[in-house]
């Protein structure tokens, strides 16, 4: 006998399919957070917004600077006609408007349209440190949250060490024939509980203490991102080392030829550099060109044929800069600052050199404590693993076990220490040579 075809029932199994699938791409997509969260950072962190702001509104001084100035009307009327041969006088209007030099406009534009880029480079360089502080806070979270799962981790292998303490205690007085708890092998089994008991308060309590700065690191990661200090952060199971994706000797050529602050500098340079032509064709005559005309009416007594006919009269201008001292003292403004901006540029470029030997000590001492604390990690929890099968045959004495296994959850806790360090140097080193890690 066939089965009754259903169509339904294959559209239903589609549709649930497809929502798991969204559903597992909704989880994956949240919990592989980083570049999601550097975006947001770009989109919403105010510092940047504010860079990014001023450098919008240093684009707005090109037009000004670069325009003319305003033209000048000038209104006279007389309270009495001035009488004229020609008729009465009543009104003069005056029409004029000033030319700079040849060339100083499109200096004063130069000069702004390269403080504009200088203020471009600011923006690209408080995205960067964003882009690093993210990083950072990001691996510190990372390394609080492995933290705790280490610490649980002991806090259950303490109560694994309990039980088996407490299966030698109360298996004790009865290998020993009946005595009592207060024979020497029933105080020490008891003092081992009282031990255990202590060493689990303590790490209860360093957990707690865990979590607690956990929440204070969340809330500073939020602020980067502005947004609430208690929205959930995704964080990955485990923190993985990063790749720096270029040779450590070939990083500091990057570094001057893409950090924005050098670049900011460098236009900075430019921009003080037409400042000084503005300044010198400032020092040179402006003129201007204009109309006069006069309002006049007829005059009954006059017979001339130019009798009630307005005038108009063609007029120029210049000013003659014979006060020297004011543009010289212009120029020499400009020379300090372009020196002052010349060594700021030099002790920029030196203090971005000592950030990269600093970041490259970092990563290297990094890389050789990841190494390290991992050899150290395996062979510590090998030698617990024995130590407690020797312990749970009454081989092992109880201090041995807690030194061995405070040991371990030090390494452990060493490990990601040294791999939220390297993961960090890596990103220093991508912040000073310009690395965009989303566009």
């Amino acid at each position: 006998m066939n089965r009754p075809y259903y169509p339904g029932f294959f559209f239903s199994l589609i549709v649930f399919l497809c929502l798991n699938v969204f559903q597992d791409i909704s989880v994956f997509s949240q919990t592989d957070s980083l570049t999601r969260y550097l975006t947001l950072a770009a989109q919403n962190n105010p510092g940047v917004q504010r860079s990014f702001l001023e450098y919008k509104a240093a684009l707005q001084k090109v037009p000004q600077v670069g325009s003319l100035p305003d033209p000048e009307v000038n209104l006279g009327v007389f309270v009495q006609p001035m009488e004229l041969i020609n008729g009465n006088q009543i009104a003069d209007i005056r029409l004029m408007q000033m030319f700079p030099w040849f060339g100083t406009l499109k200096a004063a534009k130069d000069e702004m349209s390269l403080m504009a880029k200088a203020k471009f480079e600011l923006f690209q360089d408080a995205k960067l440190q964003v882009f690093y502080d993210v990083k950072r806070n990001w691996y510190d979270l990372q390394r609080v949250s492995e933290n705790i799962q280490f610490s649980e981790k002991s806090l259950s292998l303490l109560q694994t060490i309990e039980r088996l303490a407490l299966v030698r205690f109360q298996a004790g007085p009865t290998a020993m024939q009946g005595k009592s708890m207060r024979s020497p092998a029933g105080v020490t089994g008891l003092a081992d509980l009282y031990r255990i008991q202590i060493e689990t308060g303590d790490l209860e309590n360093n957990i707690a203490l865990l979590k607690t700065m956990q929440k204070t690191m969340e809330a500073k990661f939020n602020a980067f991102l502005n947004r609430p200090s208690e929205t959930r952060i995704y964080l990955p199971d485990k923190l993985l080392p990063d790749s720096i994706g270029l040779a450590i000797p070939a990083l500091t050529d990057s570094m001057l030829s893409l950090n924005p602050m050098l670049g900011m500098l460098a236009y900075e340079q430019q921009s003080l550099e037409a400042r000084k032509k503005m300044v010198t064709q400032m020092g040179l005559p402006t003129f201007g060109f204009g109309l006069n005309y006069s309002v006049i009416s007829k005059n009954s007594t006059s017979t001339s044929p130019m009798n009630g006919r307005d005038m108009i009269m063609p007029m120029a201008t210049l000013t003659l800069p014979v006060y020297r001292w004011k543009y010289n003292a212009m120029k020499t403004e400009t020379e300090l600052l372009k020196s002052a901006s010349r060594q700021n540029y030099l002790s920029t470029a030196n203090a971005l050199h000592t950030e990269y030997y600093e970041a490259v000590q970092l990563f290297r001492d990094g890389q050789r404590r990841i190494k390290l604390y991992n050899g150290q990690s395996k062979l510590t929890q090998k030698t617990l693993d024995i130590m407690l099968t020797s312990f749970s045959t009454g081989e092992t004495g109880l201090t041995d076990i807690l030194r061995i296994r405070q040991q371990l959850l030090d390494y452990e806790f060493k490990q990601i220490e040294a791999l939220a360090d390297y993961n960090t140097a890596i990103a220093w080193l991508q912040r000073l040579m310009a690395s965009w890690p989303v566009q």
